[in-house]
C-alpha cells in the first residue's frame, strides 16, 4: 500500500562453474514496448550503483548488504502509487545468466472523502445522499448507516455501493437524522457523515405574490419619482422662457400728442367738406380741448398754416379738386 515499504524477492545459486564477475541488476520494465528499460539499482565489482532512478533516489536499497551471498532482493520504502509497474532483476556470472519478473501493484487506500446531500429536502420528495473518495485504488466499495435514531436505513432507502449514492424516497420528518458514509478497498478504509434535515413543503405561491407586489409596488414608486421630475423640470422650463419671452408683434402705445393731432386733422377735414349750405342744419356743438403736451394754447388763440407754396393753376393740372374753407370767428362760428 502507499506509503509502506514492499521487498521484491530476487534469490540465486551459483554454480561452480560459473568463474566471471558477479553482477546483479534491478531494472523497469515500461509498459510501451518501445522503450527502453530503465535501469533502477545494480550491484557490480563489490560495489552497489543506485543514482540510476531519480523518482526512487533515497527510497531503494538491496535487502542484503553483500548480494554475493545469494540474496539480490530490493527492499522500496514509502511507496507511492506511481512505483506501480513490472520490474526485472538479472543475475549474471559467466557463463551463467538467470533472471525473474515481478508486477508491483500499489494500492492507495480510500482518503479525502466527502459526502453531500442531492434534492430537495422536504417532505414527499426523493432525496440522494452521495460520498465519494477523491483518493484511493480500485475497486473502492461504499456503505451507508444511520448514526442517530434506529441507527437503521429507511424502509424506501436504495444503496448503491460501488457509486456511494444512497436514495431516499418519498421521505418524511421520521428520515431526519446523521448519516455515515464508509468507503474502503483492500488496504484501508476513510468515512464522512452528513446531516439530513427533512423539513415540510415551503409555501411558494406566498413567495411568489409577495415578490409581485413588491416588484409593482417598486415600479410605482418609480414612476412616481419620474413624473415628479419631469413635472418640476417642465415648470422650471416654462418660468425661464416666460422670464426671457420677449413680444416683438405688439406695437409700442400712441402717445397723446399724436392723438390729439389725429383729432384735430379729422374735425379739419369734416369742416372742409362742407359748404355753407350744409350748415344750416347743424347746430353748433361746443366742444372742450383735446388735452396735449404739444399743444397748449389759450382758447381765444387760433391755429395758423403756412400757405401753399403750390399755384392754383397748377394744382388743377395736377387733378386737385378746389375746396372752400369757411372762415371762422373767434367765437367758433363760421362766416
Amino acid at each position: 500500500a502507499q506509503g509502506e515499504k514492499v521487498t521484491l524477492p530476487c534469490t540465486f545459486v551459483l554454480s561452480e562453474e560459473d568463474e566471471g564477475p558477479l553482477d546483479i541488476e534491478w531494472v523497469l520494465i515500461p509498459a510501451d514496448n518501445q522503450k527502453k528499460e530503465q535501469i533502477i539499482i545494480m550491484y557490480a565489482v563489490d560495489r552497489i550503483y543506485n543514482h540510476y532512478y531519480a523518482a526512487m533516489t533515497g527510497r531503494m536499497q538491496f535487502t542484503n548488504p553483500d548480494p554475493r551471498s545469494g540474496d539480490g532482493s530490493l527492499d522500496i520504502l514509502n511507496l507511492k502509487s506511481a512505483d506501480t509497474g513490472t520490474y526485472q532483476c538479472k543475475v549474471k556470472k559467466a557463463p551463467g545468466v538467470q533472471s525473474q519478473k515481478i508486477q508491483l501493484t500499489v494500492h492507495v487506500k480510500p482518503a479525502r472523502t466527502k459526502c453531500s446531500i442531492e434534492g430537495s429536502q422536504e417532505i414527499g420528495k426523493d432525496v440522494t445522499l452521495k460520498c465519494a473518495s477523491q483518493e484511493g485504488s480500485p475497486l473502492l466499495s461504499y456503505d451507508w448507516r444511520r448514526v442517530s435514531g434506529t441507527q437503521e436505513l429507511p424502509a424506501t432507502s436504495v444503496l448503491n455501493k460501488n457509486t456511494g449514492e444512497l436514495l431516499l424516497k418519498n421521505a418524511s420528518q421520521d428520515y431526519s437524522g446523521t448519516y455515515n458514509c464508509v468507503a474502503s478497498n483492500r488496504v484501508g478504509t476513510d468515512e464522512c457523515s452528513v446531516e439530513l434535515n427533512v423539513t415540510p413543503p415551503i409555501n411558494t405561491a406566498g413567495i411568489i405574490a409577495g415578490a409581485i407586489v413588491g416588484t409593482l409596488l417598486g415600479l410605482c414608486i418609480l414612476a412616481l419619482l419620474v413624473f415628479c421630475c419631469c413635472k418640476k423640470h417642465r415648470e422650471k422650463k416654462y418660468e425661464k422662457e416666460v422670464h426671457h419671452d420677449i413680444r416683438e408683434d405688439v406695437p409700442p402705445p400712441k402717445s397723446r400728442s399724436s392723438t390729439a393731432r389725429s383729432y384735430i386733422g379729422s374735425n379739419r377735414s369734416s369742416l372742409g367738406s362742407m359748404s355753407p349750405s350744409n350748415m344750416e342744419g347743424y347746430t353748433k356743438t361746443p366742444y372742450s380741448q383735446v388735452p396735449s403736451e404739444d399743444f397748449e394754447r389759450t382758447p381765444g388763440q387760433n391755429p395758423t398754416f403756412a400757405p401753399s407754396k403750390v399755384a392754383a393753376p397748377n394744382l388743377s393740372r395736377m387733378g386737385a379738386v378746389p375746396v372752400m374753407i369757411p372762415a371762422q370767428s373767434k367765437d367758433g362760428s363760421i362766416v
